[in-house]
């Protein structure tokens, strides 16, 4: 195992230097503030995998000329409740948030919004979309595909993404309700920071190119993929890989965007395969109005009463509660808004240079 050490960076710090690189890659300050934001809020929320670290996969993305700086996102197909998006290649830190306040706007006048989008790029965490719904005492909903790393059960052939689902609910008292999950057994970004640390993954995470079992986390560069949520067979993969489906038809083949095999890779040295059957990545964002089923107080009341309940279920032996959809991310995020942001080593590192190529002032650590 590789030595490991994190420094510990000011949040505004790390905010202002990622602007300054998306607006080194042309894109205006608005968007640039607000891609920001979406990779600020993961790392806050403890999901080191998909904030800053992932910067310079944009950068590249960027200079292979597969994200537009300066999209024209525009609907393409509407009805009073849904309506369809053509994210013209941005940044997707950019065009989802911009999809879900429209959802949010339909939902305000119809009870309910939902958008499919296609033609965007990676999104960042998916509760940062559904959490805007949340603000507005509605539910948020999001979900992405996502570049082929996950065989489907009984198969050894990268098919879909680890296609993430996101449902937010507001409460009253308590920290919303937040479940955000990859429907693989694992991340993607779980294997980058074990590899970082240069460490074995769990049993039922990858198999090798052969469908073996592996605890190699750099199983994916040897070929092999990524297992559905459950692992196997025995262990329900098969639920996992409905899920997967899902959200690979509502993010692209209901929008318009490639989907199964043929989603672009997030990695720039990779080209997207030919014959591409839609247009860049998809997602599905959606918000439904609480007070278009019962009042808003009610409610909250209720999902207090529903987190207080499971906080007080009987444990199992070795454990002191029940942990509530999203408490660990509200609880990082309590402590790294004042504490900062640690970030491992090689993150430092890899910013560092980044910041050199862009021309960009990189922050010192706290």
């Amino acid at each position: 195992m590789a030595e490991v050490s994190y420094s510990t960076f000011d949040v505004e710090r790390l905010r202002t230097f990622t602007i300054d690189i998306f607006l080194k890659m042309g894109v205006p300050l608005h968007d640039a503030e607000l891609a920001a934001d979406v990779l600020i809020k993961a790392d806050l929320r403890g999901i080191d995998s998909h904030g800053v670290a992932r910067l310079s996969g944009y950068v590249r993305l960027w200079q292979k000329g597969r994200i537009n700086p300066t999209p024209n996102i525009r609907i393409v197909h509407e009805t009073p409740s849904t309506a369809t998006i053509d994210g013209d290649a941005g940044l997707g830190l950019v065009v989802a948030p911009k999809a879900m306040q429209i959802a949010i706007e339909k939902a305000e006048k119809a009870g309910s919004g939902w958008i499919s989008v296609k033609n965007s790029n990676h999104f960042g965490i998916a509760a940062y979309h559904a959490m805007m719904a949340v603000e507005k005492d509605m539910i948020g909903m999001s979900m992405t595909n996502a570049s082929p790393l996950v065989a489907p059960t009984f198969s050894t052939e990268r098919m879909l993404g680890t296609n993430p689902i996101c449902y937010a609910f507001p409460t009253g008292k308590y920290a919303p309700v937040v479940m955000d999950m990859a429907t693989s057994a694992a991340a993607n970004g779980k294997l980058e920071i074990a590899q970082r640390k240069d460490v074995e993954v769990p049993h039922g995470w990858i198999q090798d190119k052969g469908g073996n079992d592996t605890t190699d986390a750099n199983g994916l560069k040897k070929g092999g993929s990524l297992l559905p949520l459950g692992s196997d067979r025995d262990h329900g993969s098969h639920k996992g890989f409905c899920l997967g489906s899902v959200v690979d038809i509502l993010s692209a083949v209901l929008s318009g965007a490639s989907y199964g095999p043929w989603v672009p890779p997030f990695v720039a040295f990779l080209d997207p395969l030919d014959n591409q059957p839609g247009q860049g990545l998809g997602h599905f964002l959606g918000a439904m109005r609480v007070d278009g089923f019962r009042p808003v107080d009610e409610f909250k009341q209720h999902m207090d009463n529903w987190v207080h309940r499971f906080k007080t279920a009987e444990t199992a032996p070795g454990y002191d509660s029940v942990i509530i959809p999203g408490e660990p991310e509200t609880a990082a995020e309590n402590e790294r808004i004042t504490a900062g942001i640690p970030l491992i080593s090689l993150v430092v590192e890899d910013l560092r240079c980044l910041a050199t190529k862009m021309e960009v002032t990189f922050p010192k650590s706290i």
